[in-house]
């Protein structure tokens, strides 16, 4: 019945291959609207035929409310990174001494690297099931909306013998065409501007309405593969690679399979350093993968990366300007930070008109004034840097830092023997806003799950959000009214404050962000003083008592309770239900381990927050790295370089059965 229907399908899927995976069109526009409108018009007559597979439905779909997280069932590594030819090739040399075999044997393949999102694709049977973001290589967002409106990406793969299971991992880029074309039309119409075409890559997946990528010209090549569960074997990377592309996936330009001598890798490094500017996408260097998959499995892998692939980065790119003006702005912490504002140059690809300069002392340092000539870089291809001042202009003009915040108009203080000048004007500067209120909402703090970065931004942007108090008095109508949300995510957000409002002590002095002030500290210094009004009223002296508490955090504690606009907002949040046990009244566990360092690693099944409390509980500290004075390491499964280095070292090791074995019964 539907038969002429699937030959549309098929026709319009080919020909879209060749465009956009080949490149090489075979129909003329007019052709391909007019049958693609045929397409349209069956599947509105016969809305039951529509399957998966069709090209209609890459776009069109509704907004999404908001990203699922989800698994990865194999995890995405990240790569290791060199800098220089000696540092590649010794990469390499490593990997042949522990596969017992010479460097120039090994089968080396090269792919550029390209400066775009990591992205997992999953079909089952053959048929585009989900996409995800890398995340934190165990667990990404569901990004399907977006990659579907990608039109290399094939919706059906093109074999008549599909595996069951099939995850493609590879690259979401914006082509440099694209990019420029992107960033006119923004500038025409005075919308955002993006920094390069990374960035407009993730911002466009990140983006809620598919509609907005399928107009992007946003491209996926794949570098690699997931979990598999089909009847082909391969026995090399290249071989998965020519596979891919018979299945509708695009190549990679400009790879190349090589012995692994020391020569080949310059030439190599040489060819793909000329190919850069020619190729009409961004990469910032280049990928090294031993070819035989066999000899990848036997190297297998160490924390993040695998041992048998590296990336070598290319150089920063650097460009000659001039420096027009320093302007401060402010962060989370007070801190105010010099930026260059640049006449506009062309750099690695971008054109560029701010730069950092971190600090006076940079700046002093590199003798800079307003009006020099300056050699500027970005550094790791993505921050732009001043370098060093290349010719004195004629009128110069010294940089000085201004007396009172340029924002709230609080006075700037330098603290003794740090480099940042800092706003006193604290909770209270508009500038710090934003990010405070991001802090304070993080997982780490009030765990305001669905409170997240962007919605912080729009809301104070438009003057909802301006001070961390001012969660606990937002209004359905507040968030269900932007765009991209609704009536069920203002809920979901409401709902989150109200479950925040229980907490702890230690948790909410290290969420108010004041400076030098971090979660252990505040947790000490809640553990010590007990309640809230201890807190408020210790004296400099009394904060000193307290076990790992110097002289910055207690000036800190000190000068932040002095302020009374700082106890007038705190006390707004504690009014509006935010409330937590006194330190005096929770039960006391016997100190078992006091004095003891605990470090933990790896992946464990238990909650790492609650393993944490357990062991502070119990006297330890938890610390982040391992050394002679570590006590004990709980090693949970792939676990890296820590356990390693606690073997070394002679430090006990447990694995959690035995941890569990020993303080089981203590975690309830």
């Amino acid at each position: 019945m539907n038969t002429p229907y699937q030959h549309l399908i098929t026709q319009i899927n080919q020909w879209d291959y060749e465009y956009y995976v080949l490149d090489n069109p075979t129909m003329p526009d007019a052709e391909y609207d007019r049958i693609f409108r045929q397409l349209l018009d069956m599947e509105a007559e016969h809305p039951d035929w529509v399957t998966p597979a069709s090209p209609s439905q890459r776009v069109g779909g509704k907004p999404i409310d908001e990203f699922r997280k989800v698994a990865h069932s194999v995890r995405m590594l990240s790569l290791a990174n060199t800098f220089t030819l000696e540092e590649t090739y010794s990469f390499f040399d490593k990997a042949a001494q522990e596969l017992d075999t010479e460097t120039d044997q090994l089968s080396v393949f090269s792919e550029p690297k390209l400066d775009g999102l990591a992205i997992t694709i999953q079909y089952r049977h053959g048929l585009f099931s989900h996409a995800v973001t890398r995340g934190d290589g165990q667990t990404g967002e569901d990004v399907s909306h977006n990659i579907k409106t990608i039109k290399s990406v094939p919706l059906q793969l093109n074999t008549v013998n599909p595996p069951e299971l099939l995850e493609v991992r590879g690259e979401v880029f914006m082509p440099k065409a694209a990019f420029a074309k992107l960033n006119e039309a923004a500038q025409q119409s005075g919308g955002k501007m993006f920094v390069n075409p990374r960035n407009a890559a993730a911002g466009t997946i990140r983006q809620m309405d598919p509609k907005v990528a399928a107009g992007r010209d946003l491209q996926f090549i794949p570098y690699g593969l997931g979990e598999y569960q089909g009847e082909r074997e391969f026995l090399r990377h290249s071989e998965v690679l020519a596979y891919l592309h018979g299945l509708g996936f695009k190549q990679n330009p400009h790879c190349q399979l090589f012995l692994g001598s020391f020569a080949a890798f310059a030439d190599n490094y040489g060819t793909m350093e000329q190919a850069r500017e020619q190729m009409p996408m961004e990469i910032d260097g280049i990928v090294y993968k031993l070819d035989s998959l066999a000899q990848q499995n036997a190297l297998g892998f160490i924390a993040r990366s695998p041992k048998w692939a590296v990336a070598r980065k290319f150089p920063a790119q650097q460009a000659v300007t001039q420096l027009l003006a320093v302007d401060f702005q402010v962060g989370r912490t007070g801190a105010l930070t010099p930026v260059a504002r640049l006449e506009p140059v062309f750099v690695s690809g971008v054109t560029v008109s701010n730069a950092t300069l971190h600090n006076m002392d940079e700046i002093e340092r590199l003798n800079l004034c307003i009006g020099d000539r300056i050699e500027i870089q970005r550094a790791g291809d993505v921050i732009p840097k001043v370098v060093r001042v290349v010719g004195q202009g004629e009128c110069r003009q010294a940089i000085t830092m201004p007396s009172q915040c340029p924002v709230c108009a609080a006075v700037v203080e330098r603290v003794s023997g740090q480099a940042a000048f800092r706003c006193t004007g604290g909770l209270s500067c508009p500038a710090q806003a934003a990010e405070r209120i991001r802090h304070y909402a993080s997982r780490k703090y009030m765990n305001i799950v669905n409170l997240g970065t962007k919605l912080i931004e729009v809301l104070h942007s438009k003057g909802v959000l301006n001070t961390i108090a001012d969660i606990y008095t937002l209004k359905a109508s507040d968030i269900a009214n932007l765009e991209g949300q609704g009536e069920k995510s203002a809920q979901n957000v409401l709902d989150s404050i109200a479950a925040s409002k229980t907490t702890q002590l230690g948790v909410f002095l290290a969420a108010l962000g004041i400076h030098e002030v971090g979660e252990e500290g505040a947790k000490n210094i809640a553990r010590h003083l007990k309640n809230y009004p201890a807190v408020v009223n210790a004296s400099y002296e009394q904060l000193l008592q307290i076990p790992d508490v110097g002289p910055v955090t207690a000036a800190n504690m000190v000068a932040f309770f002095a302020d009374a606009k700082n106890q007038t907002l705190v006390q707004r949040i504690i009014d509006a239900g935010v409330n937590w046990p006194d330190e005096a009244d929770e039960p006391k566990q016997e100190q078992y381990l006091a004095g003891q360092t605990w470090v933990l690693t790896g992946t464990l099944s238990m909650p790492r927050a609650a393993i944490k409390a357990l062991l502070e509980g119990l006297g330890a500290k938890v610390s982040g790295s391992v050394s002679k004075k570590t006590t004990c390491v709980l090693a949970g499964q792939d676990a890296g370089s820590k356990l390693a280095k606690a073997e070394e070292l002679g430090v006990k090791v447990l694995d959690e059965a035995a941890f569990l074995a020993e303080f089981g019964d203590k975690l309830a």
